[in-house]
């Protein structure tokens, strides 16, 4: 075979890479997806992420191995990629990722939950003292406002009678 055809066979390759690579990354976000709940405004930005990334790559391959020049036969590359990938193994990959990471997290929130356990119940405890003597010094608060206002009172009238006799 000719080295032209060789490149454009090797081209046709990369372009059947890149469509799997594009996928794969996509499930990446499926999975994010299936563990962590999205909505809708989260899915729509991180699709945006995504096609403008897969742009800038597909760009670059384009760029590195044709000179920028698009050919629909590697249009085609990338798309019979991507369908092979998705139709092949894609549900198996989302699916065994989502219950990795699901059991994963589930492991953590135990393992924190355990680790924590003792700082949340002497939380609970402070706050409760601390509600003990948060409400008996309101009590005291309200008590000590009755009476300085009552001694206010009294100086403002012994104030009043003091320059009434002077006048």
């Amino acid at each position: 075979m000719s080295q032209n055809i060789i490149s454009e066979v090797m081209f046709f390759f990369h372009s059947f890479l890149m469509g799997i690579v594009i996928t794969f990354v996509y499930d990446g976000f499926l999975v994010l997806r299936r563990v962590i709940r999205h909505n809708l405004l989260l899915i729509s930005l991180e699709d945006m992420v995504f096609w403008i990334a897969c742009a800038i790559g597909v760009f670059y391959m384009l760029y590195e191995e044709n000179n920028g020049v698009l050919r629909w036969f590697a249009v085609f590359g990338a798309a019979l990629g991507m369908i092979v990938y998705k139709e092949s193994i894609s549900s198996l990959i989302v699916n065994f990722f989502s219950k990795v990471l699901s059991g994963f997290i589930h492991l953590w929130i135990k393992v924190f939950g355990l680790v924590f356990r003792p700082v949340c119940i002497l939380g609970r405890k402070a706050c409760r003292f601390l509600g003990k003597f948060l409400r008996k010094g309101k009590r005291a608060g309200k008590s000590m406002k009755k009476k300085l206002t009552k001694d206010a009172k009294l100086l403002k009238i012994t104030l009043c009678r003091q320059k009434e006799r002077d006048c």
